[in-house]
């Protein structure tokens, strides 16, 4: 099944795709890679998910908000490439979580995000390598940032 009819198929709804907050391209394609600079959980309204997980929310919030990351940057890559079925794969994420000091599970927070992934591309093409790190702060105080890496059909 094609990337752009699984979505129809979940009810997948994207978020406007958002303008550049500096001086770089949203999506860099190299090759047949496609570079995602970093996105926020940006929800339909185009207001962004914000806090600190394990002070100002919890873990199942940011779970949330780390899934709203993948549909804003599927959101990007659809403006950018024209369709989501000329993706191949999920090459690498990179998640980062704004969190407290304390707070142990970052990996679990990014899985929203993967999750999403692998939802769309299935197990094999829906996972790629990953790497989950906690920030003490992020951009506007968004919850969770990602990054990402894919392969383009060639």
């Amino acid at each position: 099944m094609s990337a752009e009819a699984r979505i129809a198929e979940l009810k997948l709804e994207f978020p406007p795709p958002p303008k550049p907050g500096g001086i770089y391209h949203p999506v860099v394609i190299v090759g047949n890679l496609a570079y995602v600079s970093g996105h926020g959980p940006m929800r339909s309204d185009g207001s962004m998910i914000t806090g600190k997980v394990g002070a100002s929310m919890s873990e199942a919030e940011a779970i949330l908000a780390a899934r709203q990351v993948g549909l804003t940057m599927l959101a990007t890559l659809r403006r950018e490439l024209g369709s989501l079925d000329r993706i191949e794969r999920l090459v690498k994420t990179l998640g980062m979580v704004n969190a407290t000091p304390e707070f142990p599970s970052h990996p679990q927070v990014i899985n929203g995000f993967s999750n999403l992934m692998v939802e769309i591309w299935g197990d094999t093409n829906g996972k790629g390598a990953r790497s989950a790190v906690g920030m003490g702060s992020l951009p506007g105080n968004i919850a969770v940032e990602v990054e990402a890496i894919f392969e383009l059909r060639v």
